[in-house]
């Protein structure tokens, strides 16, 4: 295939060293060949022409685009296969121009490219002492990041990223520029906010109402770190499923706990920690100073106040330092940053292949159940072996409740699905390629028994975008990404209308068309 024609940015053909560089991205260790994560042509787009040049030659080529901005959707659906191309935005907005806050009404506004990463934005806020709610890796791009929801620590307390949009700016399937709001293309604006990422256009800037500093202050959090041990992970998850199966637990608590493999990168959670732990396990350290990290469990506790008479329950932050290395206690901070305080500074968790899972639950009786027993027992069964080849990074978070903004911003216009959920767990499983077997029956075990009509965590299979998982065939699967039929045929009607011409269905991760 040859190079196309007027583009002003760098194009990458197979066969060289550079398109080799280029064309990988996070899922590249595990679905490069199952999911033919090759395509004909890399371009990287220099500006909105040259969006508009390769969605025109695309179209006269019949052949279809995949829409790259950081590259971190786990079945990879952000590459293709050739005939098809890829369109990379990483480096294409990224002046002056393409982050901007202005105010109005006294309310505070952003408009920001889909180029900036979400560690670069997070700089961006918390300079002009504003915070919003998004997920904790940095090296992610926020316009994949707003099209799939932008899950992270506040999901209780503010909601998702992608619940603070107003405006998308998008390059359509003709080469237009056009401007969407709620108001303007209300079902355009549905469906490319959790309906089908890159499907539906090419999305090239957007604008979100932020949160001011000033608004919220005396904000406070806990970071605190455990060596690993079953018996108090039980203990921090019944804290975790109390919180969860209470609906009328309090907004202003925000609560996430992860179980870390030995060798996690513990430093990129965590800048600050390597002299704590020379003092108090000096043992960690090797003869060459070099830590070699144990397995942890991670806290992330936070309350953040919306009424001055807002007042924190201190002994709930108490609950979570049994057992703790001494290393900080509860801090007051300002949000944007305390924000900052639940970012992971890295790629990637480990350099390995993985087998992932991403589970949510609208169960309040995780208790009745023992899911935290069950549970607790399932990671065990991973991380207690230090030399089974598999690493575990595992999330688990409360988001629900009656008084949750994830629950109550249900109906804003947007279509991210399983707005009922309380519960959120994700056990990522990185193997070498020998254990790759023992990584994947892990994981069989967990949805056996964790999902199904007597699953001890969820009744039905309820799955996310961004943290996909199984059939590369979305349609196959739809049920598990979205509520009901009316829900699914409602964006596959948007996906027509987009995309009439396929030049935005580069693989089968997409809503399939209305035909």
């Amino acid at each position: 295939m040859a190079t196309i024609a007027g583009v002003a940015g760098i194009q990458f053909l197979p066969g060289t060293q550079a398109y080799q560089n280029n064309k990988y991205q996070y899922a590249s260790s595990s679905h490069e060949v199952d999911h033919n994560m090759n395509p004909a042509l890399i371009i990287q787009a220099k500006d909105k022409d040259d969006i508009v040049h390769v969605l025109k030659y695309a179209k006269a080529q019949k052949i279809a685009v995949a829409i790259r901005t950081g590259g971190h959707q786990y079945s990879g659906a952000s590459s293709t296969s050739a005939p098809n191309v890829q369109l990379d935005l990483k480096k294409t907005f990224l002046g002056p121009e393409d982050q901007a806050i202005f105010e109005k009404d006294g309310r505070t506004f952003v408009r920001t490219s889909v180029s900036w990463s979400l560690g670069a934005f997070h700089e961006y806020l918390t300079k002009h002492k504003l915070f919003v709610p998004h997920g904790q890796c940095t090296d992610v791009r926020v316009g994949g990041h707003v099209q799939t929801g932008g899950y992270g620590q506040l999901a209780r307390s503010f909601g998702l990223f992608g619940d603070h949009v107003l405006s998308l700016e998008i390059v359509d399937h003709e080469g237009n520029y056009k401007e969407i709001t709620k108001a303007t293309d209300p079902e355009l604006f549905y469906a490319i906010l959790g309906g089908s990422p890159g499907n539906l256009g090419v999305l090239t800037h957007f604008t979100l109402e932020v949160h001011r500093d000033s608004d919220h202050q005396g904000s406070r959090g806990l970071k605190a770190l455990y060596l690993y041990d079953p018996t108090i992970l039980k203990r921090l998850l019944d804290i975790l499923v109390e919180m969860s199966d209470n609906e009328n637990f309090p907004r202003n608590y925000d609560l996430c706990i992860s179980v870390l493999s030995s060798s996690f990168k513990l430093l990129d959670l965590w800048p600050e920690l390597d002299d704590k732990m020379r003092d108090e396990h000096p043992e960690i350290y090797g003869d060459d100073g070099i830590p070699a990290w144990p397995r942890t469990i991670v806290v992330y506790a936070q309350w953040v106040p919306f009424d001055k008479n807002d007042v924190c329950d201190m002994s709930w932050f108490e609950k979570f330092r049994k057992g703790a290395v001494p290393i900080s206690g509860v801090q007051e901070k300002p949000m944007s940053e305390l924000t900052g305080e639940w970012l992971f500074r890295n790629v990637r968790e480990f350099d390995h292949a993985y087998v992932k899972r991403t589970y949510t639950t609208n169960s309040t009786t995780l208790a009745k159940d023992d899911w935290a027993g069950w549970v607790t027992k399932r990671i065990d069964t991973i991380v207690r072996p230090l030399a089974n080849g598999c690493w575990l990074s595992a999330q688990l978070q409360s988001i629900g409740g009656k008084n949750s903004k994830f629950v109550t911003n249900a109906d804003n216009g947007t279509s991210y699905s399983w707005r009922d959920t309380t519960l959120c767990c994700t056990m990522d499983c990185f193997h070498l390629p020998p254990a790759k077997a023992r990584a994947e029956e892990w994981q069989k075990v967990n949805d056996l028994e964790g999902i199904g009509p007597n699953g001890r965590f969820s009744k039905e299979d309820r799955r996310l975008l961004w943290g996909s998982y199984g059939s590369y065939d979305l349609d196959k699967v739809w049920n598990c990404y979205y509520e009901d039929r009316a829900k699914y045929e409602r964006l596959q009607k948007a996906r027509k209308a987009a995309d009439p011409d396929g030049i935005f269905t580069p693989n089968p991760f997409s809503v399939k068309r209305l035909t």
